[in-house]
């Protein structure tokens, strides 16, 4: 079993930043894909970004190129988000996920673990 705890949400002005992080339990991250997936009022979950268990492979989704960072310490089995340039249309719930498998992924069904989601909130 895997537990995934999400940090970092908060509100922020457009053009700000914010960094979240999501710590995982278990002793077999290192082994697992991740990535993370947002949702705002009314709308689907939708996938924001993905790292391959190395690190080596990663995706974005177009929204968010150029602005937001995915990135991984397998050490302290935590994955993170780096989210720069700030838009209101970034306000949602961010969820990280997990898979059981080290190749990412950017379908959500494909994800076997997820948090709690944490509120991230850009203010115009």
């Amino acid at each position: 079993q895997v537990q995934l705890v999400e940090s970092g949400g908060g509100l922020v002005q457009a053009g700000g930043s914010l960094r979240l992080s999501c710590a995982a339990s278990g002793s077999t991250f290192s082994r697992r894909a991740m990535g993370w997936f947002r949702q705002a009022p009314g709308k689907e979950r939708e996938f924001v970004a993905a790292i391959s268990w190395s690190g080596t492979s990663i995706d974005y989704a177009d929204s968010v190129k150029g602005r937001f960072t995915i990135s991984r310490d397998n050490a302290k089995n935590t994955v993170y988000l780096q989210m720069d340039s700030l838009k209101p249309e970034d306000t949602a719930v961010y969820y990280c996920a997990a898979r059981t498998r080290p190749t990412m992924s950017t379908l959500a069904y494909e994800y076997d673990y997820w948090g709690q989601g944490t509120q991230v909130t850009v203010s115009s």
